[in-house]
């Protein structure tokens, strides 16, 4: 799609000091706000997935940076020219293939105040708006998920960042002597362990190598037939390191997984960590908000008893990447591990205020909470659960599809709006390699479209489709185009089909798609 809307004649800089022209900023900036709203009312004219070939951007571009600058309508031109087809567009309604993340109107027109205001919110005094409106609205979303006023909150980056710092916490916890003295050439201490399902999220993986604990760390506990966490294996696992001599860490609980929504069951969990002391963390980055609605608390039964949670409101709460919400029920732990001050950031208001860069990896820091702040005054609580519970209704709607076509299984339960299926043509019943094989060019055929970007996953052995709804702008039409889309590839195939081994190769006469 060619964009007509960006029209600006601001001309290229000709002076060597100071900004931008104000006058200049203001006839682009209205420039660039016509373009943003039409690619918002129209961004389902782009592909999903980027068309270009490996390497095919940066050919277009020069391999060292320009010496005289250039008008900013001459910039958006190489923008629109250079940039644009190498996008995956997350903000179209027909990506479906990951949890969302959408760049909603008011959220991103709090990204435009954040970059104008450019807060560094480090410290209370660097930016007391900034401090006390990131406690302000982490209390609100503490409120709308029901969780106790003890559960302390930090925004970070996203659910990879929150889940290092719950599992930073952990160790400290358990080892509080590696914040001094490192892990290197110690004999003093136990072998730590943290325990999680093969369903937990790969931060989880990342977070034990950068702690030092080492991927060896991780105990990979059975799941039962619904993918969740078994907590008599749980018990199990504990009791057997206990007896080597190892001292179990941490639990990892997903409400969520990232392969089928799974739900592990918290209560149960909780009850173990609680009898053997070890710290609980919830994964909730994606269905955490599902929690709002009433019909859905259930999906945190017994969160309440962790240590810490994370949600992603740059997921399920339409809020732009990135912003995460880690809750610390003993987040004294995490300062603890994590709290420095030199002599240049000592300050008088030290212990009356909250200081983020105490409970964080990162000096620096955004003023995230602004955005987070502007969708939920914009949308208020009613209209975030409005649109999480039609996404679910739409995910459940594609599951009644499935279900009911001969050609298609579920591979997982669908609890909210994760759908995990597969084609399953009687011709291939019996053959687990073929399903694979259809499955797998089904997914790459039905992308190539353009018109909808699903993922996969692998079940038991099973190559699985993943269709996720999410984007604030994704409708019925999308999801029923997706299945249009599905049944006239894997028809497509039906037709063509003669040998397991050319089934895949379509004709083009007679296929479409």
């Amino acid at each position: 799609m060619k964009s007509s809307t960006f029209d600006c004649d601001a001309k290229q800089p000709d002076d060597l000091l100071g900004d931008m022209d104000p006058l200049v900023f203001r006839e682009t900036g209205h420039a660039l706000v016509d373009w943003i709203a039409q690619y918002f009312q129209e961004g389902d004219r782009y592909p999903v997935l980027a068309t270009v070939a490996p390497g095919e951007i940066r050919s277009q571009l020069p391999a060292t940076a320009p010496e005289q600058g250039a008008s900013m309508a001459q910039v958006f031109s190489d923008f629109e020219r250079v940039l644009m087809p190498g996008l995956t567009h997350w903000n179209q309604p027909g990506f479906m293939a990951y949890f969302c993340s959408t760049g909603s109107g008011p959220g991103v027109l709090a990204e435009f105040l954040t970059a104008a205001l450019n807060q560094q919110a480090m410290l209370w005094r660097t930016s007391p708006a900034a401090t006390e409106l990131e406690e302000v609205v982490l209390g609100w979303v503490r409120g709308l998920l029901k969780l106790p006023v003890a559960f302390e909150g930090v925004i970070t980056d996203g659910g990879s960042m929150s889940n290092l710092l719950a599992l930073l916490a952990a160790r400290e916890n358990a080892a509080s002597s590696i914040r001094k003295r490192g892990l290197t050439d110690r004999h003093d201490f136990p072998l730590l362990s943290v325990y999680c399902t093969e369903h937990a999220h790969s931060s989880i993986d990342k977070a034990a190598i950068v702690l030092g604990l080492g991927q060896d760390a991780l105990r990979r506990i059975p799941v039962d037939d619904n993918f969740r966490m078994r907590a008599d294996a749980l018990q199990e696992a504990i009791r057997a390191d206990r007896r080597a001599g190892v001292k179990p860490m941490a639990v990892i609980a997903v409400v969520g997984t990232t392969s089928t929504a799974s739900i592990d069951p918290a209560p149960a969990i909780a009850e173990i960590c609680e009898r053997e002391g070890i710290w609980l963390h919830v994964d909730a980055a994606y269905a955490g908000a599902a929690a709002m609605i009433q019909e859905y608390e259930w999906i945190f039964d017994g969160v309440a008893r962790a240590d810490s949670i994370v949600i992603n409101p740059h997921k399920w709460l339409f809020t732009p990447l990135d912003l995460g919400a880690l809750y610390c029920r003993r987040m004294d732990v995490l300062r603890k591990a994590l709290a420095l001050t030199p002599e240049y950031l000592d300050n008088k208001q030290s212990g009356t205020v909250t200081n983020f860069r105490d409970i964080g990896i990162q000096l620096g820091r955004r003023f995230r909470a602004l955005k987070l702040w502007m969708v939920l005054r914009y949308f208020g609580a009613e209209g975030i659960r409005a649109r999480i519970s039609e996404h679910i209704r739409l995910a459940q709607q594609f599951a009644e599809w499935i279900d009911a076509d001969p050609d298609f299984e579920l591979l997982a339960p669908v609890s909210l709006s994760l759908v995990c299926f597969r084609a399953a043509p009687n011709r291939l019943k019996n053959n687990v390699d073929g399903l694979n094989a259809l499955n797998e060019a089904l997914l790459d055929r039905v992308n190539a479209s353009g018109e909808i970007f699903l993922s996969h996953t692998r079940l038991n052995g099973c190559y699985a489709l993943r269709l996720a709804v999410g984007h604030i702008r994704t409708s019925e039409v999308h999801v029923t185009r997706a299945w249009q889309l599905l049944r006239e590839v894997l028809n497509c195939s039906n037709r063509e089909y003669q040998e397991p081994s050319n089934f895949l190769t379509p004709d083009p006469s007679t296929c479409s798609i």
